[in-house]
């Protein structure tokens, strides 16, 4: 085995750490007979061999002792050494990657095509395992065929012939999985591959095997689902359900290893993430795999929201409360990235609040922590959870300040007063959570008997290195409330900001005083005095804040039209948006945001349309550049669609009320994002829809949540 490794020069190629000489003891690791010393070798071979995916020199030339191994029966775990080349050699590039890349990427280019045609052209052997003795190589050899073998309608053959014969229940998911991928990636075989799994979705199959087929056929072919796809779904689940048999073991998606099941049982991990994941599943969950294959099918169905809603409350009501994790799960998932009617789902995830199972009701108040106002349906659900559980109020981490509990989180963003003793009791604690002013700001008045501890404890906050810490929850705090008796010991942060994150103390410290107008009048003298140094940012925040102390723009323009000058987009755009607060009192800047209408940088671009309007009170500037950049960046739509309410379509004109009209009749987010999301996108959706009823003065009733 392992015939000229010695004559590779590895010492002259780098992985992803490095010198990559320590390549071969990496794979005599692999064929080691120790299970600690394989798996730490197959963790660094994709750590760094073949790190998040990366195809270096070294990786293609450990190509050839891959598969030596992979096809040695004296080698343990075959499995995971296939998927490795299941992963090295499926990187697929089409002709619009090749056209975004660099010079610095050609090469990396160069070794994913090199590193194609190698491992395709070993390929072959990927049959003989598909009868291989290991299980643990069945599972993984059909869907390396259906990635790597070039005649992929022999493959698809060999698929269907297997499945009669193989006795693995996990194999025949995967001989089931990797037809799909023959016909996702070889669409002239969609049609036989589509017919096959609809006669094993419809035939006295086990129940695990029609729900694969049908998960199967949501992603080739959707429209050979059947009508009643739910209907079938949840009887397949109650089946699976009711099976007598022993406890499964668990299974999970493997790093860089496509979409290939492995037993956890037998395979080696390929990282911390996936040890973690093997101990959160017990091995007592019944079928591991129903979960990758409900959420197979939910991204099959894509838009069809209703049938996924349907499907989900009907999981949420499985007497399994693995089930019911997953569907939690699940129902986050749908309602970040699609737009629907939410109500009864929203109301039986808050059911989940209640189980003695802490996972379940852990998964469950995440969601709903993301929901804000689409979590009133649960309201009473989170309310009786905070009251029950005031331990569960504050959650403390290994590193970083604490934060508040999801369930508080929850019911604070729904407006609910019934969370003032967990936000009174966070603001006691020596160390106050870190997002206690957004909770205060999402409570809104109702938050107001806060006020006074949240100015005690800011006059407690000593000035020091951890003063940004300790002060900026309270100074955020404030700032909701608007509390402007608290004025003084918000001028002392100010006036005694240390030097370590003193700028961005001293930035929530003048919002703070903004927020409290005419009432923050003993802190003028210091606003003054910060904005003698205009075309800074610092000065920008402060003229900002005594504009709204004071009101004289006779003071505050001259340092904000400087701040138009700023080398820093950010201080640019900061000044643009506050001459826009002064209104027709700042009209004389118009040349100046007029100019900048024109600017490479898009957010500054909207600013200094939205500003211009502000100042001169004509749309027609502004208007096109809101339009032009709604089109190009989603993620600017709110703002523009602020400006539009504001400024009317009798004056924004049909132009914008056709775009708004679209927007309201999408049912995807506008900030859906394939492999990631940020914990406000429902929030900052919804508000994009009712900014755009709000400009329309109409509902459709399309597409839209209520």
């Amino acid at each position: 085995m392992f015939t000229g490794i010695d004559e590779v020069d590895w010492a002259s190629m780098e992985h992803a750490y490095g010198p990559a000489d320590d390549v071969p003891e990496l794979l005599y690791g692999l064929a080691s007979a120790d299970p600690a010393e394989r798996e730490s070798a197959l963790d660094g071979m994709y750590g760094a061999v073949h790190h998040q995916g990366d195809v270096y020199a070294c990786t293609l030339a450990c190509i050839p002792f891959l598969f030596e191994l992979a096809v040695d029966p004296g080698i343990r775990d075959r499995g995971g050494i296939v998927e490795l080349l299941t992963s090295i050699g499926g990187i697929d590039l089409d002709e619009d990657d090749e056209d975004e890349l660099d010079e610095d990427e050609i090469e990396g280019v160069a070794n994913y095509a090199m590193a194609a045609s190698a491992v395709s052209a070993g390929s072959s052997v990927f049959f003989e395992l598909v009868g291989d003795e290991d299980p643990g190589v069945r599972l993984a050899a059909p869907l390396a065929l259906a990635t790597l073998h070039r005649r992929p309608g022999r493959v698809l053959a060999l698929l269907r012939e297997r499945l009669p014969v193989e006795t693995d229940d996990e194999v025949r998911l995967a001989l089931v999985e990797a037809a799909g991928r023959i016909a996702l990636r070889h669409r002239p075989l969609a049609g036989q591959t589509a017919d096959w799994l609809s006669r094993l979705a419809a035939e006295a199959y086990p129940p695990g095997l029609r729900l694969a087929a049908l998960a199967q056929l949501a992603r080739c072919a959707p429209d050979a689902l059947p009508g009643d796809v739910v209907r079938v779904v949840s009887g397949l689940l109650r089946e699976l359900r009711s099976r007598p048999g022993r406890p499964e073991t668990p299974t999970a998606k493997v790093p860089g290893g496509d979409d290939t099941a492995v037993d956890l049982a037998t395979a080696p991990t390929r990282s911390g993430q996936l040890r973690e994941l093997s101990a959160e599943e017990p091995a007592g969950r019944r079928t591991p795999w129903a979960a990758d294959l409900l959420r197979t099918l939910h991204s099959g169905l894509d838009d069809r929201v209703a049938d996924r809603t349907a499907l989900l409350k009907d999981q949420l009501c499985s007497p399994d409360p693995w089930q019911r994790i997953d569907a939690v799960r699940m129902s986050g998932g749908l309602i970040r990235a699609w737009r629907g009617s939410y109500d009864g789902l929203v109301r039986l995830v808050g059911v989940q609040l209640t189980d003695p199972d802490p996972r379940l009701a852990d998964a469950a108040s995440h969601v709903l922590e993301e929901l804000f106002d689409l979590a009133a349906p649960a309201a009473e659900a989170l309310a009786a959870r905070v009251a029950a559980d005031p331990g569960a109020w504050v959650k403390e981490w290994a590193s970083g300040p604490p934060g508040l509990g999801s369930a508080v989180k929850a019911l604070a963003r729904l407006g609910d007063a019934r969370v003032l003793p967990a936000l009174a009791a966070a603001v006691e604690r020596p160390e106050v959570p870190h997002d206690v002013g957004f909770a205060i700001r999402c409570l809104g008045d109702a938050a107001a008997p806060l006020a006074g501890a949240l100015r005690r404890r800011l006059g407690e906050v000593g000035l020091d290195e951890g003063a940004y810490d300790r002060a900026s929850p309270l100074l955020a705090g404030l700032t909701a409330l608007r509390a402007g008796e608290a004025a003084p010991e918000v001028l002392r942060v100010l006036r005694g900001a240390p030097e370590y994150r003193g700028e961005w103390l001293r930035t929530a410290a003048l919002r703070a005083l903004k927020s409290f107008g005419p009432a923050a009048q003993c802190a003028v003298p210091e606003l003054l005095r910060m904005v003698r140094r205009p075309g800074t940012a610092a000065a920008t925040e402060a003229a900002e804040a005594l504009w709204a102390v004071t009101g004289d723009a006779g003071v505050v323009l001259p340092v904000l039209a400087e701040g138009l000058r700023a080398e820093q987009v950010h201080d640019c755009r900061a000044a643009a948006s506050a001459l826009g607060g002064l209104g027709p009192r700042a009209e004389a800047v118009a040349p100046r945001l007029r100019a900048l209408l024109a600017h490479e940088e898009l957010w500054l671009r909207v600013d200094a349309a939205i500003a211009l309007w502000e100042v001169s009170g004509r749309a027609g500037e502004a208007v096109p550049v809101l339009l032009s950049a709604w089109e190009k960046n989603r993620h600017v739509r709110v703002r523009v669609a602020e400006c539009l309410a504001r400024m009317g379509l009798a004056a924004a004109g049909s132009c914008a009320a056709q775009v708004l009209r679209a927007e309201l009749l999408s049912v995807r987010r506008h900030n859906a994002l394939d492999g990631g999301y940020g914990s406000h996108d429902t929030y900052e959706d919804e508000r994009l829809l009712a900014l755009c009823r709000r400009a329309l003065l109409e509902d459709t009733g399309k597409g839209t949540t209520s």
